[in-house]
């Protein structure tokens, strides 16, 4: 690993130490910030002691990451300005890391100093925006092209539908859970055990003088306590990842800008992919001249250094798949390339991919085409978007140990200042479940959601169904904290971009 940094001098070693230093401060913060989602309902039933608790947290946190894969991080990653992307190494992308990240932090510590359950993954996309934006203002450049704007719409969506789904999932849960789990026709002795999910930590002690939940309430109070923390991990985690690799292939590009590491198998599947894009830009011609415009000829001796010339413009599609080619003829491994084709190699890819996904976007392509070109959209980019492992238990590691610390002041909003009444163990499994699978899917299929926002609406949903209410001030400062995040980090973000660019 450390041959990867042999070329780097000691200034440029400093700047990266303080780079990655950032972003794993920036997943610390996440980590004792965003803990409470997994432990304060468990806290607050008694399922568990706090210290158990957030070592547990901590554990599921570490594993999520390291199993969550990398979808999440890469959508997180393409939300950036595109000249950062492809551009990485300058001082002008380098400031645009900086800028993001400390904008995170400042706003993530605010909030959770207050106590207030606000969204990281808020925060990081609204400091990305603001970096966008600034730089399209400074650049003289399109707000629109600023922008991935369908990458853009369809994040915001999740963060704005998710918390909603959470709402009315818990809801319906609790709704469901409370008409028909103690239905009638049981004995009355069954009935009273079933009764018990509905009672509230207090209740129990007073009644039976047990201050810990039934056992099997108690099961499904963990159970669904490490699904919260694991979820959390695998999608959280990843923003770290893919700001991580950020950092490292513009500092380090020799050794991170493509993945150094890859196999020959895997160098074969992208050269067929490129051949197999050719083949069907070749066959499809004529359909796809209003989509990426009629083409030139495909010439495989065009030099490498004609890239930039024609980098990711669709009516040059044939001429970019010709020079990634020229690259991958024979090609068995990167370290047979300059660093400059390294970086070519990359940005080349990432066009031909920002061209696939444009096409099967389109309304005349059928289905069973866009899952091809999607399929070869994987196989181009599995060198170019990866993490080496010691990233990804870096990562963790930051992670688990922010969740170890620092978590009681949101806890203590979640788990006592939500809801009028105090929390039953039906609601505490009923938010559990409905988080750990809402943020599941969404890792699935890519997507970054707020496991605060998730899990906070949970709660009240199922406070406002089975729980006599929430209380409207707690409420009213969190919807204000949700309101004010976007906006403040957009903000925050582009004035410290426009200071760096004035210090460079």
């Amino acid at each position: 690993m450390f041959h990867l940094f042999s070329d780097l001098g000691f200034s440029t070693i400093i700047l990266l130490v303080l780079a990655l230093l950032f972003v794993l401060f920036y997943e610390a913060i996440n980590g004792f910030h965003d803990t409470a989602n997994a432990v304060a309902t468990v806290i607050y039933t008694r399922a568990l002691k706090e210290q158990f608790a957030v070592m547990m947290a901590g554990i599921f946190n570490f594993c999520g990451v390291l199993l969550g894969g990398l979808s999440v991080a890469y959508a997180i990653v393409h939300l950036l300005p595109t000249d950062l992307l492809l551009n990485v190494s300058s001082m002008h992308g380098l400031a645009m890391v900086f800028s993001i990240l400390l904008a995170a932090i400042i706003w993530n510590l605010g909030t959770w100093y207050l106590g207030i359950p606000a969204s990281s993954s808020h925060t990081l996309i609204g400091s990305i925006i603001g970096v966008a934006l600034a730089n399209a203002f400074l650049m003289d450049t399109s707000i629109i092209e600023a922008l991935n704007i369908p990458k853009m719409v369809s994040i915001l969506l999740s963060l704005i539908l998710s918390p909603l789904v959470g709402l009315v999932l818990a809801g319906v849960m609790i709704f469901l859970l409370r008409k028909y789990w103690t239905r009638r026709g049981q004995s009355k002795k069954s009935s009273k055990k079933r009764e018990r999910i509905f009672m509230t930590p207090e209740q129990r002690e007073k009644l039976y003088d047990k201050k810990k939940p039934p056992f099997w309430i108690r099961i499904m109070l963990i159970l669904s306590a490490i699904g919260v923390s694991f979820s959390h991990g695998a999608n959280d985690g990843q923003k770290g990842i893919g700001l991580l690799m950020l950092v490292l292939m513009g500092i380090a590009p020799a050794g991170f800008i493509v993945d150094m590491n890859a196999s020959t198998y895997e160098i074969t599947n992208t050269r067929n992919a490129i051949h197999n894009i050719e083949d069907y830009f070749i066959t499809h011609n004529d359909e796809l001249n209003s989509v990426i415009g009629k083409q030139s000829v495909v010439d495989a001796n065009i030099p490498i250094t004609d890239l930039n010339k024609y980098h990711c413009d669709y009516s040059r599609s044939f001429i970019t798949i010709g020079i990634a080619n020229t690259l991958f003829n024979k090609l068995d491994n990167y370290d047979a390339l300059t660093v400059e084709q390294r970086s070519q190699t990359r940005r080349i890819l990432l066009c031909l991919s920002d061209t696939i996904a444009h096409v099967a976007k389109q309304p005349n392509i059928s289905s069973e085409d866009a899952n091809y070109l999607t399929s070869l959209k994987n196989n181009l980019l599995v060198t170019v978007e990866y993490a080496p492992i010691w990233i990804i238990v870096a990562v963790a590691s930051a992670l688990a140990v922010g969740t170890m610390i620092g978590w009681r002041r949101v806890a203590i909003t979640i788990g006592e200042k939500i809801g009028k009444k105090g929390m039953t163990y039906a609601q505490g499994v009923t938010a559990q479940i409905t988080t750990a699978f809402s943020i599941g899917i969404a890792s699935y299929t890519g997507m970054p959601v707020s496991t605060t926002q998730v899990l906070s609406s949970s709660v009240a949903g199922t406070m406002l169904v089975d729980g006599g209410g929430v209380q409207s001030k707690t409420i009213k400062n969190i919807a204000l904290t949700w309101i004010l995040t976007l906006p403040m980090s957009i903000l925050l973000s582009a004035l410290l971009f426009w200071l760096a660019q004035k210090l460079i």
